[in-house]
């Protein structure tokens, strides 16, 4: 197969959340597993850094390899899902595995994939732990995919588990509180290994606290340690949160002995994560002034909230009106979205290119009862270029809601 006959496989073949939803979820490790042993079990020569959590665990997942690069580490990262270009989930040193890798990977694999018919998730898991194993990396740093106990990335045995924050998203899959959800992303606390909490919070302190002690697993609350201020070339509201976390983890890892810690050169990566570790669509600036324009994934309430607060100041500031380019999945729970976003700023509503995209006029329509007044766009595409086309000099233009409504106007 060429590579863009490989990704068409990848893409329509195997099941995919990203595209289809619930039914593409897998609910235990058995398929992973098989997946892994028929590669000799690559996962076990790596030494890893586990990340969940609800929000930043993919900023935190690039601060970390930044750090460790910055130590002179070559490491690997897995995230996902991915923005512009399917190799993002996986990179080396912040480079991306080659399309050749790719494609020998997949046809290699082909025949048990046929058999055992995982899920692109989990295909893209072995394809990273594979890679990584080959490129000989010194650190791996794996984020979660979604929770954490079920998750195919759990079959890792990390030096240390990173768990940012617990909100509420997807609680088909995890549960309806917060403590039900704590206790599932939870399940990357490995017996003996350290974990760092990023975010206390009164109702998961005690979940996590608990599983910590059940397992002899030395816990540790960022937000409750002494803070470090670091200069940063992240611009988002959480650039302060996400510091802070990876910060105390790599303070672990040095107290554990797995890391001769340099404070000065965690300084430097911290301030170079994006030329490091290729790090794109958070609060990414797409234009300076003249309008102001820029995206942000977030998209649940606990990203959105401080995403929309900074909005609301930088147009304030800048004296001019904010138009905002949004487009969400149809699963959703828009009655916990809208009302965050402000009423007096003017609306493009758009449907991202997939099949989870919630169609255009829907969003409309819902958004109308929160006060949320625009029109429907055949595209993003089409409602970036109005919103552009509309803006002023002073004013500011903001494209989110979906990391999928996000990619279509990356450059």
């Amino acid at each position: 197969m060429t590579y863009p006959e490989t990704l068409d496989y990848l893409f329509t073949r195997l099941p995919m959340y990203q595209r289809s939803g619930d039914s593409a979820m897998k609910k235990d490790l058995t398929n992973i597993r098989a997946l892994l042993a028929e590669l000799g079990n690559p996962e076990r020569q790596l030494r890893c850094i586990h990340v969940g959590g609800t929000n930043g665990k993919g900023t935190v997942s690039h601060l970390l390899a930044a750090a460790l690069q910055a130590h002179g580490f070559r490491v690997g990262v897995y995230t996902s899902p991915h923005y512009k270009d399917f190799r993002e989930r996986i990179k080396v040193d912040g480079t991306f595995i080659p399309e050749a890798e790719v494609v020998e990977f997949t046809e290699n694999i082909r025949p048990v994939i046929e058999r055992i018919n995982p899920s692109f998730f989990e295909i893209t898991v072995a394809m990273a732990f594979h890679h990584f194993a080959r490129a000989r990396v010194q650190w791996a740093v794996v984020e979660v995919g979604l929770g954490g106990r079920l998750d195919s990335t759990n079959v890792i045995d990390p030096e240390l588990s990173v768990i940012t924050n617990i909100g509420y998203d997807h609680m088909q899959f995890l549960g309806n509180t917060l403590p039900e959800i704590a206790g599932e992303k939870a399940g990357i606390i490995k017996p003996g290994r350290r974990v760092v909490i990023g975010e206390t919070q009164p109702e998961t302190e005690a979940v996590f606290r608990n599983r910590a002690r059940e397992l002899d697993a030395p816990i540790v609350f960022a937000d409750q340690q002494p803070r470090r201020v670091f200069q940063t070339d992240l611009r988002g509201p959480f650039a302060e949160k996400n510091l802070q976390t990876a910060w105390i983890a790599l303070k672990e890892l040095g107290q554990g002995g797995a890391l001769d810690l340099d404070a000065e050169r965690v300084a430097y990566a911290f301030d170079h994560v994006h030329s490091l570790s290729y790090y794109i669509g958070r609060w990414q600036v797409l234009q300076d002034d003249a309008p102001l324009v820029l995206a942000d994934s977030a998209h649940n309430g606990e990203g959105l909230g401080p995403v929309l607060e900074r909005l609301r100041a930088l147009r304030e500031s800048r004296g001019g009106r904010l138009h905002i380019v949004l487009g969400v999945v149809n699963d959703k729970d828009l009655s916990k979205a809208l009302p965050l976003f402000p009423q007096d700023a003017v609306y493009y509503f758009v449907k991202a290119d997939i099949p989870r995209g919630l169609p255009a006029e829907e969003l409309r329509a819902s958004a109308v009862a929160y006060g949320l007044v625009g029109q429907s766009y055949p595209s993003v595409i089409a409602g970036f270029r109005a919103a552009r086309a509309a803006a002023e000099d002073q004013d500011v233009v903001f494209t989110g809601g979906s990391i999928f409504t996000v990619a279509e106007v990356l450059p």
